[in-house]
């Protein structure tokens, strides 16, 4: 992880739950994400990946593990304000609908994040470069967010993450509630500052297919733990886990004779031993039973006793 702008380290995430008790979200999950790197974390619905998002940008404190920004440890937000060295950390909400303030002008709240040491003058200016760099006229400054589509909103969000100068980004599902051309553009925003700017994004998604245009490395997330990380190129072309597989053949393809998606079978419930993943693996064997570490090989990292790269751990007592 040496150079890492955001450094996740065996980060676990707890809710208190009245029938069950407490639930754990995240169970362990490292990931780390470089400047000018876009890293994908996909996964089905209820997985954990929001979770992790609000420990990453620092909104919620882990139950376990360590969470660091520019190689500090990230302090969880209180009452007071975020320390300015952690002001560069930044996140881009699902809704743009709530994640703005109705009642507010957009200036004044891309004026929210704009350093404090610019000057009244240089303050406005700087805020309004942000909606150029989104592509917006500078006449949205003085509007409310009512009187935008929720593209423009999104747009309007990513702006005023830029006025706080980021150096890492966190995007959580930030195209889900959008239409596909306003998800097409937004998207296009993304990839382009992140380029220009040399900032870090971590992308959170359920579309594995919009990952795979975007990201340059892809996490697969499971039940709260990551079952496979690879460049994205690799993990498309030859995914090692079967539910890698399984998200890669659900999504649909416009090509002559290609039939309709997989849909993988079964419910996102957790075993009570083992790999997390064997109930609704079609390829679930005895060894299963035993859950499978996630374990470095070329290319990438994975998590399933079928994979011929994973080494078979000593036993006590053999």
């Amino acid at each position: 992880m040496s150079g890492a702008l955001l450094e996740v380290a065996e980060v676990a995430v707890e809710y208190r739950d009245r029938g069950r008790g407490r639930v754990r979200a995240v169970d362990g999950v490292s990931l780390s994400v470089a400047p000018g790197q876009i890293v994908g974390l996909v996964g089905e619905s209820g997985c954990g990946k929001s979770s992790l998002a609000r420990v990453a940008a620092g909104l919620a404190a882990p139950a376990a593990g360590q969470v660091r920004f520019g190689g500090r440890p990230l302090t969880p937000l209180g009452w007071r304000r975020r320390p300015r060295a952690e002001v560069g950390l930044q996140m881009v909400f699902q809704n743009p609908y709530s994640s703005l303030n109705p009642r507010r002008t957009i200036l004044s709240q891309l004026l929210d994040g704009v350093p404090p040491d610019l000057p009244p003058a240089g303050r406005r200016e700087h805020a309004l470069h942000q909606l150029e760099r989104v592509g917006l006229p500078e006449s949205a400054a003085g509007r409310y967010p009512g009187q935008f589509s929720g593209g423009q909103l999104q747009r309007i969000a990513i702006a005023r993450a830029l006025a706080a100068n980021p150096k890492m980004i966190i995007a959580d599902e930030p195209v889900t509630a959008l239409d596909v051309s306003s998800q097409a553009q937004v998207v296009g925003v993304l990839s382009q500052l992140v380029r220009e700017l040399g900032v870090g994004m971590l992308f959170i998604s359920h579309d594995l297919a919009l990952v795979h245009r975007l990201a340059d490395e892809t996490a697969v997330m499971y039940l709260g733990a990551i079952v496979e990380s690879a460049p994205t190129r690799r993990l498309w072309r030859e995914p090692r886990h079967p539910y890698t597989r399984a998200l890669i053949e659900a999504i649909p393809r416009a090509e002559p004779g290609a039939g309709l998606p997989k849909v993988l079978p079964g419910e996102v419930t957790r075993p009570e031993s083992g790999c997390r993943f064997r109930a609704r693996c079609p390829h679930a064997f005895d060894r299963c039973a035993e859950e499978p570490p996630l374990t470095a090989g070329p290319g990438g990292r994975v998590a399933c006793w079928l994979d011929a790269r994973v080494p078979t751990p000593e036993r006590k007592g053999a």
